[in-house]
């Protein structure tokens, strides 16, 4: 966890700044047991269709993203999670330029 972060209160959204054409991570929590990472992406931008073993949980903080779990399709606006089965194709496309929170906890 980054030490300029712990025992404060703050706007996980300004964490991260957008850059344009690009998809922009950083971690906040990178233990064994789990992961917290927040990401910014451009418009059109996104992560292609992939697998992971353990359920992972999207939290879009600003702007609006399409998640596509196992074909499937969804519209996830700030405010709003998703969770992504293990195991199961997922990928993530941004709408409009958003930020998400990505929380992954490994069993």
């Amino acid at each position: 966890m980054p030490e300029d972060i712990k025992g404060k209160v703050i706007n996980m959204a300004g964490l991260i700044d957008y850059q344009a054409g690009s998809v922009v991570s950083r971690a906040i929590i990178d233990k064994k047991t789990g992961t917290v990472t927040v990401f910014a992406f451009d418009k059109g931008e996104g992560l292609s269709e992939h697998t992971a073993p353990f359920d992972a949980m999207v939290y879009v903080l600003d702007g609006q993203a399409q998640v596509t779990i196992s074909g499937k399709a969804f519209d996830v606006k700030a405010g709003q999670m998703i969770i992504m089965p293990a195991n199961e194709p997922h990928s993530l496309k941004a709408v409009e330029k958003f930020k998400m929170a990505l929380v992954m906890i490994r069993l």
